[in-house]
């Protein structure tokens, strides 16, 4: 991953799933990358692979289930 010196690295793992889940790559429901995952893929740190995890559910994206892992929030269906 080529990094952006002026955005933190955190914004660009958060930029980067959650582009991943608006494609598709991460439906709603299925398994995101643990904390450790994207370290290796990206080689950020431990703490802020966490921070990312954590962004993505405060922004209501995904959803943790302790001891299990973290997944895709599902979207709300659209009005009729």
């Amino acid at each position: 991953m080529k990094w952006q010196p002026e955005i933190p690295r955190w914004r660009q793992v958060y930029a980067l799933v959650q582009e991943r889940i608006d494609d598709g790559t991460y439906p709603p429901g299925g398994r995101l990358p643990s904390a450790l995952d994207l370290e290796r893929e990206t080689g950020i740190s431990p703490v802020t692979a966490k921070r990312v995890l954590r962004e993505l559910r405060d922004a209501g994206l995904a959803y943790m289930e302790p001891g299990i892992g973290t997944f895709v929030s599902r979207l709300p269906e659209p009005p009729a």
